[in-house]
């Protein structure tokens, strides 16, 4: 039976094509053998338990080391309870260390310390018990929370001048977030906002994601036990939707050889890629349903908001910046700008963020389709118009950021137009001063340009009309729409301002204005 790609729990080299771990985590033999306290973290579905356990296993195996994945999650039920936490987590980790080491290195009984020094005083028997040096992955260190997870670091803290006779040789806290970000309540927020309970941390890694030919790769190990063919442009545009992110390069493959093109024979097509990211957008899985609760919380739309806008990015602290990079919702350009994570995120983030106003939408009546089902443009801007006139107003109070309201009722009224029967794409990133869309749908492609007009800012059609012209020069269009949304104060309502015009870009191409 051949292997396949795995979208839930750590990866078995036995049942799941997956790549080398130890390339996914430069520099961590060398921490270790420096006997160091690091941090990992990465996003979730990421690739962390997956990587540190075949580290692990490769440590024991060479007989230097004596290397174990342990993990922090049962503690978590007992934020305010550290002796509960340390009770539930410790037996979990003698169940672990049976399924990972042969006896010799499995611990001995726990000490039976008071509430408080649990974890200090085991890992310190059990540093002494083994015959190699030990080191221990801790996973899931930032699923404690406030006193448990206080006194956990602080037990670490305390045995480390102990290492590695008397403590392990080498620890890692393994998360979604760097130790500054671990939760805690206190007077002043609701997380540790420092490092210095944990400050003898030497450094703080994070995975990386995949690389085209890692993406190559990886499919390439289908191919050779199926004899199925990724395209070339097909592992192309894989990694444009994914920017290699594993889960979503392993769930994108998964929907293609499995659901979508089970004949062996027929190859995989850029197209099937693409069909495939819809149904993964649709269906939105349990890993992109916790990114999407992070976009209410302030510190994430402090940082999302003005990108969706197209606008600068505030005076936004850096720890927050860093905390929305680690959770994987955006990253660094290589030019050095911040975007979206990949354009699949891009999508899902706009679609939640306008699902409350498309639940709110009245029934529309598709009057923009012609008689054998394609879109017909003019028809369209007259129901937008209609639709504007009269809901615009009302709806835009729907809409959980108000920076982008008009954006998002937009976006929420031409998901009603595609219906399933087409597509629409968004471009966005700060300091752009638009979005983008283009709609497909049955053959015909529409694009639009969305800006905004706010106090104290000239007229923007001249800027929006250059930029059209760009956006449908990429598109080799030569008609499209300028929205511009007047946001200004002391302006008459939606249904009295609301009017089009036409207008010619710079290159003569045709613009519809839109006065909103």
């Amino acid at each position: 039976m051949p292997r396949w790609f795995n979208t839930a729990g750590p990866c078995n080299p036995a049942e799941h094509y997956m790549l080398p771990a130890e390339e996914r985590l430069p520099g961590v033999r060398n921490l270790i053998d420096r006997k160091a306290c690091f941090v990992l973290h990465a996003p979730r579905q990421f690739g962390k338990t997956t990587s540190l356990l075949a580290l692990a296993q490769d440590l024991t195996a060479e007989g230097r080391y004596a290397a174990v994945v342990v993990s922090a999650e049962l503690g978590a039920p007992f934020p305010n309870d550290p002796g509960a936490a340390e009770l539930a987590m410790l037996a979990e980790w003698r169940v672990t260390a049976g399924s990972q080491f042969p006896a010799d290195l499995r611990p001995p009984p726990f000490p039976d310390a008071p509430p408080g020094q649990r974890i200090g005083a085991a890992l310190g028997a059990w540093a002494k018990a083994v015959p190699r040096p030990l080191v221990v992955f801790l996973d899931e260190a930032d699923a404690l929370r406030d006193a448990a997870l206080v006194s956990m670091l602080r037990q670490i803290r305390s045995g480390y001048p102990s290492r590695p006779h008397g403590f392990p040789h080498a620890l890692a806290l393994v998360g979604l977030r760097d130790v500054r970000d671990y939760k805690v309540a206190s007077g002043d927020g609701d997380r540790l906002g420092t490092s210095s309970s944990f400050n003898i941390k030497v450094e703080s890694l994070t995975l990386r994601n995949f690389t085209r030919d890692e993406v190559a790769t990886l499919y390439a190990q289908h191919t050779a036990e199926t004899g199925q063919v990724f395209q070339p442009d097909a592992v192309d545009r894989a990694f444009e939707l994914t920017q290699g992110q594993p889960w979503l390069v392993n769930v994108l493959a998964r929907q293609l050889v499995e659901v979508l093109v089970k004949d062996r024979a027929q190859p995989i097509t850029p197209a099937d890629v693409d069909r495939a990211k819809e149904i993964l957008i649709e269906r939105q899985d349990t890993h992109l349903d916790s990114l999407v609760d992070r976009l209410r919380e302030p510190r994430i739309r402090a940082v999302i908001e003005p990108m969706l806008a197209g606008t600068a990015l505030p005076s936004v602290p850096p720890d927050d910046l860093r905390f929305a990079i680690d959770l994987g919702l955006v990253r660094m350009t290589a030019e050095g700008g911040l975007d979206i994570a990949n354009p699949i995120y891009r999508e899902i983030i706009v679609r939640e963020l306008a699902f409350p106003i498309r639940a709110s939408l009245p029934q529309i009546k598709a009057t923009w389709l012609t008689h054998d089902g394609r879109l017909d443009a003019d028809r369209l801007l007259d129901a937008f118009l209609s639709f504007w006139r009269q809901h615009g107003e009302p709806l835009l109070g729907a809409a959980p950021y108000h920076e982008i309201a008009p954006h998002l009722v937009v976006m929420a009224f031409l998901h009603r137009v595609v219906n399933g029967g087409g597509t629409i794409e968004r471009e966005y990133a700060i300091g752009r001063g638009r979005m983008d869309l283009c709609v497909r749908y049955a053959g015909e492609t529409l694009a639009i340009e969305l800006k905004v007009w706010r106090d104290g800012r000239q007229d923007p059609l001249g800027e929006g009309l250059a930029q059209l012209d760009e956006y449908l020069a990429g598109l080799g269009l030569q008609r499209g729409w300028l929205i511009l949304f007047d946001q200004r104060s002391g302006q008459p309502p939606i249904a009295e301002r609301t009017r089009r015009e036409l207008a010619l870009s710079p290159a003569g191409r045709e613009a519809v204005v839109i006065r909103a």
